[in-house]
Formats: structure tokens, sequence, C-alpha cells
């Protein structure tokens, strides 16, 4: 990004374009304030209370998600991959988050915990907890680092501050208003973050198939570019996963990638877990992860298209692309991460350019304060109440939390580096994925649906299956197994997976369940069926509040768009 500074690649803003950016700051500042107010126990600070509206926690639940993977990490792939990025979506996305809200939700809200580390320590005990409340912990502060390197390298290019500066206001940014309202505060600003985000990058897409001559001059352009017309087609996504061979791309795709990394991130994952535990009921608890599918759906189009075209119109990848597909560094220093803003320089006048930058820094403060409010809930409750102050009132625990939003800003500080060494950041947070992801879903589902599994069985699965997917990944890094692309983390997914199956089931057989009184609400078969209903009268009522009937309707619109793509 240095590199980018000094090649005099900066985005020509102007005054009107810093008065929106002002003026967007301002009302951020501004919720985190108001809700701040509300904020008197540290259920309202870490949870909201329970109190918030589907139609909030939907549009929480994925502009959380809208950060460094959706927006500068999807542009990047539509760069250098095209189509079969949307499969991140269609297949790694979508089914998931179904599956989230009408099988899992009901266990979560149900059993009132407050997060995914303490459902683990109440169904496999304390040494589970502890390890996937530490993974987690230091897998959210790594992502941080993530969002917190893309949101620094906008400023970067704007104002043409040191990358290390900009990382320390940009982070001062974020620190500020989820210190002041915690997630009510994250939440309501994720809502607007949505917003800001759809108005930015819809007139780029139209703007940027404009100037190529439509989606058949897109087309042509994709077509006779580096890549070829692999980049057209979404299956089998060759390119995609670095095979070379379609039928173990498409496994590596559906399994790796749609069961996997998908399930493991969307029904596991805290971050975005949180936002539907902050719902008002358990009907909407489980309409938010649906009501965000039905966005979902469409975000590709307005992430992925505009790095396809800036691919086949920005000077810079007209010029270097083979390169860096070949996998050298370019001349004029740009990266695919670069994709979504040179395109950005090229295509937008003064006063659109200010929106569209807001756009662009309202998606990385989503993702890093979502990262934040959820890494300081499992810090706060699942580490430091458990294991080291037990017994302190409410309060303590309320101003810990916003000590510890501090500190993990701190340490998103040090990990912004790190993220700033990879090419294409997808890649890097995908490999994330595969270590902390996959192996906790494996445990999680296992021991969900199979009551004989044990306590020692839990936290066994988790180390070894993370020790598998690091292993693999070390191994393609040193050039013994031969993975490019983004197949790497679905292979090192998988063997996660399979690895802390395997390992589960040995040591279960080898040691002594847990009673099954102590597994109702936790175990599928010992939970009766008519604790995971949810009242369906009063503001619940209405065929539109179905959960089974949305996700009905969306399952049907992603199989009608992979048909057609």
């Amino acid at each position: 990004m240095l590199v980018l500074a000094d090649a005099n690649l900066r985005l020509d803003a102007s005054a009107i374009d810093y008065i929106e950016l002002a003026f967007y700051f301002v009302l951020v500042l501004g919720i985190g304030y108001l809700a701040r107010r509300q904020v008197s126990s540290s259920l309202d600070f870490f949870l909201s209370g329970r109190s918030l509206p589907a139609w909030v926690t939907g549009l929480a639940f994925i502009s959380a998600n809208l950060g460094a993977v959706e927006v500068m990490g999807m542009s990047a792939n539509g760069a250098q991959y095209g189509l079969p990025t949307v499969h991140y979506f269609w297949i790694g996305a979508i089914p998931a988050m179904l599956f989230l809200g009408i099988v899992m939700m009901p266990f979560y809200y149900g059993s009132k915990v407050r997060s995914v580390p303490e459902f683990m320590r109440r169904r496999f005990g304390k040494p589970a907890h502890l390890v996937n409340g530490i993974s987690f912990a230091a897998a959210q502060i790594l992502i941080a680092g993530a969002n917190l390197f893309l949101l620094a390298s906008v400023v970067n290019l704007l104002l043409g501050w040191p990358l290390w500066v900009s990382i320390i206001v940009a982070a001062a940014i974020v620190l500020s208003y989820t210190a002041l309202g915690g997630l009510s505060a994250a939440i309501y600003n994720e809502v607007l973050q949505f917003f800001v985000i759809v108005i930015a990058l819809v007139p780029l897409t139209i703007i940027g198939l404009v100037k190529v001559g439509g989606w058949q001059g897109l087309v042509d352009k994709v077509t006779n570019s580096p890549g070829g017309s692999a980049q057209l087609h979404s299956w089998p996504g060759d390119n995609l996963t670095g095979f070379g061979n379609s039928i173990l791309s498409v496994l590596g795709i559906v399994f790796g990638l749609g069961f996997v990394l998908s399930f493991g991130y969307w029904t596991t994952n805290f971050v975005e877990v949180q936002r539907a535990m902050a719902s008002k009921s358990m009907s909407a608890a489980r309409r938010t992860p649906i009501i965000g599918a039905f966005p979902k759906m469409l975000v590709p189009f307005i992430v992925i298209i505009p790095g396809m075209i800036a691919a086949v119109s920005v000077s810079e990848y007209v010029k270097d692309k083979q390169v860096l597909l070949d996998g050298g560094k370019a001349e004029s220093g740009v990266t695919f991460n670069n994709a979504l803003l040179l395109l950005m320089r090229d295509l937008l006048p003064n006063g659109m350019l200010g929106i569209a930058i807001a756009g662009l820094l309202a998606s990385f403060m989503a993702g890093m304060a979502a990262n934040l409010s959820s890494f300081n809930t499992v810090f706060t409750y699942d580490i430091w109440q458990t294991y080291v102050k037990k017994d302190k009132p409410d309060h303590y625990y309320l101003n810990l939390g916003r000590v510890v939003t501090s500190g993990g800003t701190i340490l998103a500080i040090g990990t912004a580096f790190i993220a700033s060494n990879s090419g294409n950041i997808l890649n890097y947070l995908q490999d994330l994925f595969s270590f902390f992801n996959a192996p906790l879903f494996a445990t999680f589902i296992l021991g969900m649906f199979w009551k004989r599994m044990t306590p020692h069985a839990g936290w066994v699965g988790l180390v070894l299956g993370t020790a598998s997917a690091i292993t693999v990944w070390s191994l393609s890094q040193a050039g013994v197994l031969g993975l490019t692309g983004q197949g790497i983390s679905f292979v090192a997914a998988g063997t996660a997976f399979v690895v802390d199956i395997v390992a589960s089931v040995v040591v279960s057989m080898a040691t002594k369940p847990k009673p099954d009184e102590e597994l109702v609400g936790l175990v599928y078969s010992l939970t009766p069926r008519d604790s995971l209903k949810h009242d369906d009268t009063g503001e619940n009522a209405g065929w539109y509040r179905k959960p089974g009937l949305l996700a009905g309707i969306v399952l049907i619109l992603t199989i009608a768009l992979n048909a057609i793509f």
C-alpha cells in the first residue's frame, strides 16, 4: 500500500468528499453516544438486553459480514477469478444461514447462553470451553486486523498518511463508538453502514458496466483477458480452487466451502450468532439470518462485478494482471486487493467519490466493530468471569468490557501488519476460517446430534482438528503439497473436519459421556420439541414472519441464481 502512494495512485478527493466523510463520522460517533445512554448492565453492553427487532438484527447480521471479506476481498477475487467467486455467497453462505435460522437458533436462544463458547461449556465442560474461547478470541483479533488494514489502506490512499498512522486513526474511530455503546452501538451502526455500502457500490457497478459496454461488453473483454472465459462461469471453478481437475474442483467447492467452511462460519461463529441472540424473541432470532439471506444473495452483483470490471478497464491491471496471476509483483505496485479503490479512482466524480469512500470505510468499520464486540463478550464472560474473577458485581464486568474493547483494538493494530503481507486478503481470511471454524463446526454438529460424544472428545477434537488444518496449510506453503489459490483453505478445512470427527468418535468410545439429564436442551434427541418452538402470535404473527416459509423462498431463489450463472 505504501507503494501505491508512491506510485501516485491516490484518490483525488475534493472538499465536498471530505465534508461527506466528516458528516458520516459525526453520525457514527453520535449513534455510539446515544447507545451509551441505554447501557446500564453487562447484558445491555454485550447483548443489547435481547431487545432488538428482527429487521434490525437481520440487517446487522449481514452488515457485520460486509467487512474486508465481502467488499475488498470479494472484489479482489472478482478481479482475479471472476464469477466463480459467487460460490462464497450462493454455496458458501445461504444454505448455512438458513440452517442456522431453522435448526440452530432454537438451541442458542432457548438455552439463554450469552455466547457460543458458553454453549460449548454446557455441552462439553470447561476444557472444550476454554480451548474454544481462546481460539475464538485469537481469530477475532486476527480478522479485526484484516479489516483494520483495509480501512487504513483507504485512509492511506485518500490522505497520503503513512500506513501506521492510518491504522491507528482508523482503529480509534471504531473503538470510540464500540466502547461507548457496546453491541447496540455496533448493531445500529451496522444497519446504517449497510445502506451506506449499498448506496456507494450500486452506482459504481452501473457506471462500470456502462464504461465497458454493458454486460456483453464485459463478457467480451473478460474472454480476451488473462484468465479467459473460465472467469465467466461459476462452475466448475477450477481457477478458484487451483485443483486442475473439474471433478475435484466441484467436490472442493461443495464439501470444503459449501459444507465445512460455510457451516463452520455461519452456524458457530459468535460474530454472526451474537446479532441473532440480541433479538427480542425466539421468532425474531430465527428470522435474523433468514432476513439477512435476502440481501446476501444480491451482494455479489455489487462486489464481484466491480472487481471484474476493474480487471479489464483499470490500466494497471490491463498491463499487469498476467504477472499477478503468475504470482509475481506488478511493476505498478498494485495487488488484487486494490481493485475496488482503483475503479473508484477512475470512474467516480467528486461528490460521488466521497459517498463511495464512506461506503468502503463503513464496510471495514462494520466488520471490525463486529469482531471487537464479539471478542469483548467472549473474553469477559467466557475467559475472565469463568476462570479469573467469578463473582464480581455486574458493573465490574460492564467496565471490564470497555477495557477489553480497548485492549482488543491495540492487538488488532498489531495483526493489521500481518494482514498487510497478503496479496489477496480473502486467501488470508479463508485460511483463518479453516484453522478455527472448521474444527469447531465438526465438534459442535457431532455433539448436538450424538449424545454419546463425551467432554474429553470435545476438546481433543478441537485441538487435533485445528492442528491438522495448520499442518496442511504449512505443507502447502512449503511446496510439499501442490495446492494453489483458495483450494488450500478448502483442503485444510475438509481435513480439519474429518480429523475432528474421527478423533471425537475414538475418544468418545474410550471415555464416559454425560448423563442424559444434563444434556436436555443441548442435544437434539433429548430436547422436547415444544421448547424449540416459538410464539407465532402478536408481533410474530403473519405468513411473512414464518421462518420456514421465508427460508424456502430464499432457497428457491438461490437455486435459480446458480442455474442462471
